[in-house]
């Protein structure tokens, strides 16, 4: 049996699905509702994965995703490229996760100012990562979450923050370091 059989199945599979979601993203900019909850369907882990890794919340990452949802679907028409419809639809989602955290940011809740830890139920097997994690700033976080949930190279990144490739590596490179540096010290702790 040739070798590269199955290489080549595996290339033809994938050429098909990328054709399906094209298909589905030029009948969802068409109006096809079907579609576009298709596509949602379909992208429902990584906006979960990427608002989970910005926002803290489970509440807020519920309601981020709906407008996001939403955002999409009043916009669809606008996607000017098929192909870019995940990237559209993450950028959506992360604009609405930073103006979440605006929104945070400027209120202060009076019923949590003597309470040293909010208590929420979270799924993710490694609760001392993501504490790492959810202590960067916004702007490493974003990238970090991108890169290694979404496996998003460094030019998608780029390309979907609109900042330049070496900035987008300088900060997984600092967002590294500081991840390292908060284990260390919660395992020193321990």
């Amino acid at each position: 049996m040739w070798k590269g059989g199955s290489e080549v199945k595996i290339a033809i599979l994938k050429d098909m699905q990328m054709e399906r979601k094209m298909d589905l993203t030029l009948l969802a900019i068409n109006g096809d509702k079907e579609a576009f909850s298709s596509l949602i369907q379909e992208n429902k882990r990584n906006l979960y994965r990427v608002a989970k890794g910005i926002l803290h919340h489970e509440a807020d990452v519920e309601d981020a995703i709906q407008m996001t949802i939403l955002r999409a679907y009043e916009n669809i028409g606008k996607l000017r490229v098929a192909d870019y419809f995940r990237t559209w639809l993450i950028r959506i989602l992360i604009n609405e996760c930073k103006s979440m955290l605006k929104k945070k940011n400027r209120t202060v809740y009076l019923e949590n100012m003597n309470q040293e830890a909010v208590s929420y139920t979270d799924t993710y097997e490694n609760l001392e990562l993501q504490e790492a994690l959810y202590s960067l700033k916004d702007k490493l976080r974003i990238v970090t979450v991108l890169f290694y949930y979404e496996d998003l190279s460094t030019k998608e990144i780029a390309r979907l923050l609109s900042i330049p490739d070496g900035t987008v590596r300088s900060r997984l490179s600092k967002a590294r370091e500081l991840l390292q540096k908060k284990l260390n010290e919660n395992r020193k702790e321990q």
